[in-house]
């Protein structure tokens, strides 16, 4: 991977990663598509929108249809169509989200399968197997994610189990790629620590001193604390991280969520929320969201959001979408998440205009004014 920032605005920054697959020009928000394809979308759509890299799921793609035979089938690349990036996540978040069906000790995650009941032992090295197989860019490390709030034994037990997986998986890939294995993908390690200064430090200290990762992911945020908690640990965390590699916070979250964290230095986002929101009738706007589920749109002629160009708002009117939604038609699924993508992909891309301009700050405020909101609101 190569990795050059490309332009500041105060702490903003706009960077290019050169990846197997293409450029990743950052900010970026990287789509969800936690089985080797975003809900409702196909490899057309996600061009369509601009998409350079989605994000997969190890977890899932291990247990359906299998690494093997995603490998058999061309990668995910070849798998899905989608010629561009793949990022996959390691399966550490769903050891948190399906926390009734896991248990972690110290060398590793064992999964009871929410499909049959099954049981899987993921271990810092087996995840990497699986990532291989799936030929994905990035690969994410096994890492041990808590919820929030917790208690600091936890959390510092969650540390130590992080860092010695990290070390684990960096000495195996480094290892693997000596013997022609994984030599075009690359290796993000997670910072973990909770909202405690002291534990964030712990982590990205010793996380950012093994030097063979390509880029460090922000994780254990957008858990069950408050966002400004988040906004004041990532803000402290970037401090430790190296200005010459990735950052990427990880399952992060409103169009405000990223305003403020690419405000403090992040380059990469990602979450279900604005597919799964979608689907459940909130649509994101410059103006805020609104509700494509009320009666108030039964009769609206206009588009989502005069000021976008989707092809959703280019050819449909909300009436017609409410009209879909009230009636279960699955083509909804679709107009929809090409909206709501459309809407974070641009703003991403405005956002990398405005730090190249030098003009964030503005850009910043005139994003919360359109909401009728003051900047930091």
């Amino acid at each position: 991977m190569k990795f050059c920032v490309d332009g500041t605005s105060g702490n903003a920054r706009a960077t290019t990663l050169t990846l197997e697959h293409g450029e990743v020009q950052t900010p970026v928000f990287m789509p969800v598509g936690t089985q080797g394809v975003v809900k409702a979308l196909d490899h057309n759509d996600m061009l369509n929108l601009g998409a350079q890299i989605i994000l997969g799921n190890t977890y899932h793609l291990f247990l359906r249809p299998t690494g093997t035979v995603v490998k058999k089938l061309g990668g995910l690349h070849g798998f899905s169509q989608f010629p561009n990036n793949f990022l996959t996540d390691s399966g550490g978040f769903q050891a948190f989200s399906l926390s009734k069906n896991t248990k972690q000790d110290e060398n590793g995650i064992m999964f009871k399968s929410h499909i049959d009941g099954s049981k899987h032992y993921f271990t810092p090295k087996s995840v990497l197997d699986t990532q291989y197989d799936l030929g994905s860019d990035i690969m994410m490390i096994l890492d041990d994610l808590v919820a929030l709030p917790n208690t600091e034994e936890r959390i510092n037990l969650s540390i130590e189990r992080t860092t010695k997986w990290a070390k684990e998986a960096i000495e195996y890939h480094v290892s693997q790629k000596q013997k022609g294995i994984g030599t075009n993908q690359n290796i993000f390690a997670i910072i973990q620590g909770g909202t405690n200064k002291k534990f964030r430090k712990k982590s990205a200290t010793e996380l950012c001193a093994l030097e063979d990762y390509d880029g460090f992911a922000i994780g254990g945020l957008s858990v069950g604390e408050l966002n400004n908690e988040m906004y004041d640990t990532v803000e402290y965390t970037v401090q430790f991280m190296p200005k010459d590699k990735p950052r990427y916070l990880m399952g992060v979250g409103t169009p405000e969520d990223l305003i403020e964290n690419i405000d403090r230095g992040v380059d990469m986002f990602d979450c279900v929320m604005p597919t799964r929101n979608a689907r459940n009738g909130t649509l994101f706007t410059t103006f805020g969201r609104i509700n494509i589920r009320g009666a108030k749109f039964k009769e609206d002629e206009k588009p989502i959001d005069e000021d976008c160009d989707c092809y959703t708002c280019k050819n449909y009117s909300r009436a017609y979408l409410n009209h879909l939604y009230r009636s279960g038609e699955m083509s909804y699924f679709r107009f929809a998440s090409i909206h709501n993508l459309h809407y974070y992909l641009t703003l991403m891309r405005e956002s990398r205009e405005a730090i190249l301009n030098d003009n964030w700050v503005q850009f910043k405020k005139d994003f919360y004014s359109k909401r009728g909101k003051d900047d930091n609101r």
